[in-house]
């Protein structure tokens, strides 16, 4: 079995703590995200007439609906413009609570697109490749200059 010097089994410790405390944290807020399917609007028309709309929540900003259905899915409807009163018409005749987000709660919202790093990603190797070979031949030349003297 290997030993860890004295100077540094608290510093391990430390970080075996710190990676057991970031566990939990990082499944929970995994587990609160919810994800939404995007609705069609006739699949949106079949599920408010078999009444299968739980609730909903206008988002009048990006022009959308999350529903909460009764089996526990959530779907996103995405409405054309100016269409907001008639749906929210339909939904309250139908006895489904509905609720507008706020100015602020709509812009936070819109602002959570998915950011992909691909290309970044790609760039990133790259440089680390350019540095590891420029790395690579300036030790060889400089071990082929040090064997010729």
């Amino acid at each position: 079995m290997h030993r860890f010097p004295r100077a540094r089994r608290p510093l391990l410790l430390l970080l075996g703590c710190c990676l057991l405390a970031a566990l939990p944290a990082s499944a929970s807020a995994a587990e609160s995200a919810v994800k939404f399917e995007h609705e069609t609007k006739q699949a949106y028309e079949q599920q408010l007439a078999g009444g299968q709309v739980k609730e909903a929540t206008f988002n009048k900003r990006v022009r959308s609906v999350h529903l909460t259905l009764t089996d526990g899915r959530h779907v996103l409807y995405k409405y054309p413009p100016k269409a907001e009163p008639g749906i929210a018409a339909a939904l309250q005749a139908r006895h489904v609570p509905v609720t507008v987000l706020t100015p602020t709660q709509a812009a936070t919202e819109a602002k959570k697109a998915p950011v992909h790093h691909k290309l970044r990603y790609i760039a990133g190797g790259i440089v680390i490749a350019v540095i590891i070979i420029v790395g690579a031949v300036l030790l060889f030349d400089r071990r082929r200059k040090l064997a010729m003297e």
